[in-house]
This record gives C-alpha cells, sequence and structure tokens, in this order.
C-alpha cells in the first residue's frame, strides 16, 4: 500500500451550521496564510495526498471535504445548490486566513468553485490554480422548463432510493473501482484511497463517503455571460493546468469543446496554461510530481 511522506491530521469546525471535516499537512506559521486545496465532485480532501508528498518543500496546507462528501456533515436537504460551495470556502477562508490572501488551489468541480469565488472575492486569493475545472456547457432560457422538470423526476428518485450510490463488499473492492474509473491509477494507489474514499457500515460493507443527493441535476441553468463576468474580476494570477487527455470529449461530445472552454478562460486578465502529458482528469493521481512542480514554480514565482 502507499506509504504518505507527510502525515495528515484531521480538524472539524463549524461552517455555516454544518461540521466540516478540514485536513491539514504541516504547521501554521504565524502571519503566513495556508494553502488552501479543494476537492472535486465525489471526491474527498485526502485525494491530494499524492500532490503534497512531491511537494519539494513542506507548507501549511488545508483542505477541506465539500459539505456532504468525506467526513464533512451532509446538511439536511436534498439537494445541492452551488452558490453554497462559494459561501463555505468564504467562511473557510474567514476562519483560517483572516484578512491575509491565500494561495487557492481546486480541481475539477472545485477548480470551477475556486475560480468562480476569486472572481466574487478577488481581494482573498493571491495565486489561483486551476485543475481542470471547465464548468458546464451553454444553456438557452428555452431549456428551463425540460430542466426543471427532471430536477424534480430526479428529486423523487432520491426519495424512492433510486439514486442511491453503490455499496462494495470489501475495501479491495472500492480500490478496484477506482482503478476502473481511473485506468492511471496504481494498485498501491487506489489500496491507500479507498480506506479515505469509503468507510464500513454496521453490515459490513463499504459505502462511498459522498451523499447520493449529489448526482441530481442543478434546477438553475448554467448562465455563461455570468461565468465570463466573474472571470474578468480575477485580480490575481491564474495557472489553468489541463490534461493531455481531453476529459471535455469523453463527457459532452461536441456539446461543450475544450476550444470553447479556452474563449471563456481569455476572460481572465491574467491566466497562464499548462498541459500535463499522460494524465487523464485526475491529474492529482497520475502525475503527481509533475504537477507540484508547475504548482510550486507558480506559487512561488
Amino acid at each position: 500500500m502507499y506509504q504518505p511522506r507527510l502525515a495528515s491530521r484531521s480538524e472539524f469546525v463549524p461552517i455555516r451550521r454544518l461540521r466540516y471535516h478540514v485536513r491539514h499537512w504541516g504547521t501554521p506559521v504565524p502571519g503566513t496564510p495556508p494553502l488552501v486545496l479543494v476537492h472535486g465532485w465525489m471526491d474527498v480532501a485526502a485525494s491530494w495526498q499524492f500532490m503534497v508528498d512531491a511537494f519539494a518543500r513542506d507548507r501549511w496546507i488545508v483542505a477541506p471535504d465539500w459539505r456532504g462528501f468525506g467526513d464533512t456533515e451532509t446538511p439536511h436537504a436534498d439537494n445541492y445548490w452551488f452558490p453554497d460551495y462559494l459561501a463555505d470556502l468564504d467562511f473557510l477562508l474567514d476562519h483560517y486566513a483572516g484578512d491575509q490572501p491565500v494561495d487557492l488551489v481546486g480541481h475539477s468541480m472545485g477548480g470551477n468553485i475556486a475560480t468562480l469565488y476569486t472572481g466574487a472575492r478577488p481581494q482573498r486569493v493571491r495565486r489561483l490554480v486551476n485543475l481542470e475545472g471547465f464548468g458546464m456547457p451553454a444553456t438557452r432560457p428555452a431549456q428551463a422548463p425540460g430542466r426543471y422538470a427532471k430536477w424534480l423526476d430526479e428529486l423523487h428518485a432520491l426519495h424512492r432510493g433510486e439514486l442511491d450510490l453503490k455499496a462494495y463488499d470489501s475495501v479491495d473492492g472500492v480500490a478496484a473501482r477506482l482503478m476502473k474509473t481511473n485506468r492511471r491509477l496504481g494498485a498501491d494507489q487506489a489500496a491507500w484511497l479507498a480506506g479515505h474514499w469509503a468507510r464500513q457500515d454496521a453490515q459490513g460493507r463499504w459505502r462511498i463517503l459522498g451523499d447520493a443527493a449529489h448526482k441530481i441535476i442543478n434546477a438553475n441553468l448554467y448562465r455563461v455571460d455570468e461565468v465570463l463576468a466573474l472571470y474578468e474580476r480575477i485580480a490575481c494570477p491564474l495557472l489553468w493546468v489541463e490534461a493531455a487527455d481531453d476529459s471535455l470529449r469523453q463527457w459532452w461530445q461536441d456539446k461543450f469543446t475544450l476550444a470553447e472552454f479556452h474563449e471563456r478562460l481569455a476572460h481572465v486578465p491574467d491566466v497562464r496554461k499548462a498541459v500535463l502529458q499522460d494524465a487523464g482528469h485526475m491529474l492529482h493521481h497520475d502525475q503527481p510530481q509533475a504537477l507540484a512542480r508547475l504548482v510550486e514554480q507558480f506559487l512561488d514565482g
């Protein structure tokens, strides 16, 4: 099994009436804000371990489990609203950084959250790294009736138990699932990550630490014009890192392309781009050493 170079420690903090789990690496330095890492959809903070271990020097790092993921409390609701993630992040930065700007790194959904947040609170971020946080395809107002209908249908499906996440007979089954999803993930990494990504229940089955309600479509349309307005207000340098494998083509075919996203990205005033070779969407698992070098060079440069 993978052996971490740097051990993390857990802390629980009250954030917006939720008991938030935050993972720490390194030691707080008075007057120095932390490096904040935010994970993607159906992931957990421990997922950053491989990249953290690859950093050339030790840092104080904080990484939360988003609401309804990992060991953070699940809200008393049956669906999730995207602005809540931005608000949770705002309160977390209040707690850990006060008025000092932080360095912020986000992957996938976390990259999208971090980028939108930086547009809303430009003074709170010194350096921003977005790892494949593409956002969503553009929508049209005419799609609203169908979108609301689908949201309602999925709520009913959730309450009928039709959206429950699959349980596994063993932690080895969880590791096999992780490797099936990501062909580059090594068996040693998968075995370590499985124990953080899932937990054994009272019946002895292993359940993914994610609320099934995350699977429900957002009732609101994705408004690209609002996203671009936020991009344009980002005041710090942004490092955009994408994998050589084109994730958007795999997910959306021609409904949302990499070229279209790059057009959106051009609205950020100061953006640097990098492509990570031999990597897919989970690039912090596929190439942690190469990614760590990119991130450190950007943060320290």
